[in-house]
């Protein structure tokens, strides 16, 4: 999906949208003309975050709209007026810094998504906006567009997008930045020595055979960056069947793989000095005589034998074989994104992804860009003691424990075991979806976290690189 409500300037007849504080608020109405201040006090009007109101001008028409901004003015501010709003030009006025004009773009170009792939009915005209004068229109396309795919790839239906066409995403994206992709396929898994991500999605029909994703992007010399996603494109539970209320939202499950290609995206169009390589382990669980059984054993790509405690722990499995492959450059960063955890959605909500990190620096300037970005994140313990939650009694690992409690942090030591010491690693266990709608944010998928990894890296690597 492009940005298509986007003009180039006001033109004439494109109405000012005049965005303001609750403490600036006062002022402008005593100061405003005598009929606009009547209409205001009419209507009740109360200025909060992300609420408007158009003020009528003599003849009856638009001559102005008033959006209320928060103390700490938000890209979500903005994302109601696309829909909200009457087909038309509009403009903003007094968007003064660039943050405030990015934060303006973004969030109207977001409030305009639409998953219109499988409708043939068409939804009602948006309003357009022209591009405030000090807004950085490359920055704000690319983070529209990133956040389009993610949510288009989660949207699809497991029927419409499974590994084969995860994989063909990952393709196009490949030969859009000129880079190198490479599909491992069904048993060419085995002989290639990713065993794990084979045997999570060996049930599956030929059509729909496990693969590893793998791109390359950017210049080799320059210092590596990996991104690892989770790519489970429909997730049954396995021989462990999920429940029909718990299974809905599987097609879901692929939210992270989704997430690396949007975050790969922003970052080759930011043109920063990385060689970038993204692993996207792609199955689907699925049930047949050939799916795993609870309490088989299953040899990674490290060599360490894992048991299958929970079929339905199955993401942790195949992103065992990435993330060890991943090491195996020993790339300057490493980023895993992945829905892995039921645990950290009842710890945090669907709302906040819940961020594991093993080294501080790391951990603690991604906090400050979920910050600033409006993009949350909350860090959680790689809690030491409970490593010996995920022992086996017949094999070095097992995929599950049998207690309730902990969850999302059992489940990053897991994947803790397959990154190499030393190597900084943050691990997002998100929800990739939106359980209810807010402007700017339909019900369905979505991308979290992904713009607040892109300004860490873009901090990082324009710094080493001076």
């Amino acid at each position: 999906m492009a940005l298509t409500n986007f003009l180039e300037s006001p033109g004439a007849g494109s109405v000012p949208i005049r965005p303001m504080r609750k403490t600036d608020f006062p002022r402008w109405l005593e100061e405003a003309a005598p009929p606009v201040k009547r209409w205001i006090e009419a209507t009740r009007f109360e200025i909060e975050a992300g609420k408007h109101r158009v003020v009528p001008g003599k003849e009856g028409e638009i001559a102005e709209v008033v959006l209320g901004l928060g103390e700490e003015p938000s890209l979500w501010d903005w994302a109601a007026l696309p829909t909200e709003l009457p087909a038309g030009a509009f403009h903003v006025v007094e968007a003064a810094s660039r943050k405030d004009a990015d934060a303006a773009a973004l969030g109207f170009a977001l409030g305009s998504y639409r998953f219109d792939r499988l409708r043939k009915t068409s939804e009602k005209e948006l309003a357009r906006l022209a591009w405030p004068e000090t807004c950085d229109r490359k920055r704000v396309q690319s983070a529209a567009e990133a956040t389009f795919l993610v949510r288009d790839l989660i949207n699809r239906p497991a029927s419409d997008l499974g590994p084969a066409e995860l994989a063909s995403a990952a393709e196009e994206m490949g030969k859009k930045y000129e880079g190198r992709c490479r599909v491992i396929v069904g048993d060419e898994l085995l002989q290639q020595g990713y065993p794990a991500v084979h045997a999570v999605g060996r049930a599956a029909s030929p059509e729909r055979a496990p693969r590893l994703i793998d791109v390359e992007l950017g210049d080799p010399n320059h210092p590596k960056l990996t991104l690892v996603g989770k790519g489970v494109c429909f997730d049954s539970g396995g021989l462990d069947l999920k429940p029909a209320n718990n299974m809905k939202l599987m097609k879901k499950d692929m939210g992270g793989g989704a997430q690396v290609l949007g975050l790969a995206s922003m970052i080759r169009d930011a043109g920063l000095p990385v060689r970038l390589r993204v692993l996207i382990p792609a199955v689907e669980n699925s049930v047949s005589g050939s799916a795993l059984r609870p309490l088989d054993v299953v040899r990674s790509r490290k060599g360490t034998t894992i048991e299958i405690g929970n079929t339905d722990a199955e993401g942790r499995v195949i992103l065992a074989d990435a993330l060890t492959e991943a090491s195996s450059e020993t790339p300057a960063l490493l980023i895993d994104f992945a829905t892995l955890t039921g645990a950290a959605r009842v710890a945090l909500g669907a709302d906040l992804p819940a961020l594991f990190c093993n080294d501080e620096e790391t951990a603690k300037t991604l906090l400050a860009k979920a910050d600033s970005e409006s993009d949350p994140l909350w860090r959680m313990p790689l809690f030491k003691p409970y490593r010996k939650q995920i022992e086996s009694k017949v094999a070095d690992l097992s995929n599950s424990t049998d207690s309730p409690l902990a969850g999302a942090i059992t489940a990053a030591l897991f994947l803790q075991e397959f990154v190499s010491p030393g190597i900084p690693w943050a691990h997002v266990d998100l929800m990739a979806w939106n359980v209810s709608p807010r402007p700017g944010r339909p019900e369905g998928g979505e991308a979290m976290g992904m713009r607040a990894a892109f300004a860490l890296v873009e901090e990082k690597f324009r710094r080493d690189s001076t």
